[in-house]
């Protein structure tokens, strides 16, 4: 019996001793990687930095996967002041003005389908691909036309083709097509949904995910593709619309979206689509073209996330703020590649419309409300609230008006949750102290009786 109260202490203290480490690396690595101020507001800083020194001698600006915003210099008096700022500044050849000078030119050359573009801040590069649909001729043709405009245009072959991914299936359903609903918008007095341009043209009608069965969804009143890439639904029953914003992620699980925003190059996103569901990847470009073959779109953002035919349309996010809707890219998501996005701000400015359930900043001398979107500031609470409905097409599509449970993923890197498990392993361990001083003095006690009795 005493060998087993000896084992059980010392498992106690062990466990004890397990949750503190275990604990103070929770804690630890998450206070190490929030930054109160969060990567918002490095990117909020970054941008003023290139503002005031000039696109002549500044490249862009990306955030690192440990959370470092760099900026891209063309002299060390620029640096110096990136680095006074308190970013980390990176000395490069060519200016913003150069990479965009090299873009334009290959925007200007006759059109090929299958290649995208994009100026790589990282690489100092001008990016061009060429998919597996590129002939062998125009392959050497855009690469004489690199060569003319410098060595700092790469070019990459691609090994699949780029599409907009529009498949024949069911979730938002139209003319025998299938897309994924965006985001829920609004212009102060319809309800609508943003979703993709290529989906289907002025006047498509969409049915929910199950089929015409399920009632006429919505139509969509407003398209631009090629060029750009959005269009609007307008839901059909508005009464019965959600005015609020959530993202299905799977498992009746949603995303409550608090703001918009543009991307950040090096960020982490996040996407949901009705094919491939819930997905990630980082912002690889912004302001990228891509040549398919119904048409160039341009203005777009570049990612390694995964998407599938069905995809198209589907939200592009991150910390709960709206980025974009899925457009095209190559590969799958079982060999990967790389997909784009058309940007939510420039969407909603175009259409006059605002994110459904964030209320906008006022304008000066202006009403709540009234602007196209509402950018939280930096360090706005995270995405994960309870409540909020779901997006039609979604995982489990809730009927008109229903709501779907919005729930937070349980992070490890919780300070919170570190804490607690700090907390009660200092429990434990004053637990088996004290079981264990209770038994000395039981100990203690038996053996006095046997010698004085």
């Amino acid at each position: 019996m005493r060998h087993a109260r000896r084992k059980l202490r010392r498992l106690v203290r062990l466990a004890a001793a397990c949750g503190l480490v275990c604990g103070g690396l929770m804690t630890s690595g998450a206070f190490a990687g929030e930054d109160p101020g969060g990567a918002r507001t490095a990117a909020v800083a970054a941008g003023d930095l290139v503002a005031r020194l000039g696109t002549d001698r500044t490249a862009g600006s990306w955030t690192t996967a440990d959370g470092r915003t760099v900026v891209a210099v063309t002299d060390r008096d620029a640096a110096a002041e990136v680095r006074a700022a308190g970013a980390d500044p990176k000395v490069v050849r060519h200016s913003t003005d150069r990479l965009l000078a090299a873009a334009e030119s290959l925007r200007e050359a006759p059109r090929v389908p299958g290649t995208a573009w994009s100026v790589d801040y990282r690489t100092n590069e001008v990016r061009v691909r060429a998919d597996s649909t590129v002939s062998a001729d125009d392959w050497s043709r855009m690469t004489e036309l690199a060569e003319s405009i410098g060595g700092f245009v790469r070019m990459e072959r691609t090994r699949g083709a780029f599409t907009t991914r529009v498949d024949g299936a069911s979730s938002i359903i139209g003319d025998q097509r299938r897309c994924s609903a965006g985001f829920n918008v609004t212009d102060g007095r319809g309800a609508f949904i943003l979703t993709a341009g290529h989906c289907g043209p002025e006047g498509t009608a969409w049915f929910r995910g199950g089929g015409r069965g399920l009632g006429l969804l919505g139509t969509t009143t407003a398209s631009a593709f090629p060029g750009s890439d959005y269009s609007l639904v307008r839901y059909e029953d508005e009464d019965a619309a959600s005015l609020t914003n959530t993202v299905a992620i799977g498992g009746g699980r949603g995303v409550r979206i608090i703001g918009i925003a543009d991307p950040v190059v090096g960020a982490q996103v996040f996407r949901s689509g009705s094919t491939t569901g819930f997905r990630t990847g980082r912002v690889t470009a912004v302001n990228a073209t891509v040549n398919y073959p119904e048409g160039t779109v341009s203005g777009l953002i570049e990612t390694t996330v995964c998407a599938e035919p069905g995809d198209s349309g589907g939200p592009l996010f991150s910390e709960g703020l709206a980025l974009g809707v899925t457009s095209g890219g190559d590969g799958d998501c079982s060999t990967g590649g790389t997909t784009y996005f058309q940007p939510v701000t420039d969407a909603l400015r175009a259409l006059g419309m605002r994110m459904a359930g964030i209320t906008a900043p006022a304008p000066p001398g202006g009403e709540p409300g009234t602007e196209a979107g509402a950018v939280p500031a930096p360090g706005a609470p995270p995405a994960g609230a309870t409540g909020g409905a779901s997006l039609p097409g979604a995982e489990i599509p809730p009927g008109p008006g229903e709501g779907r449970r919005v729930t937070s993923i349980v992070k490890f890197d919780d300070p919170g949750l570190g804490l607690g498990v700090i907390g009660a392993s200092l429990g434990l361990l004053v637990a088996a102290r004290w079981i264990g001083a209770a038994q000395d003095r039981r100990n203690f006690r038996n053996f006095q009786s046997a010698s004085w009795g």
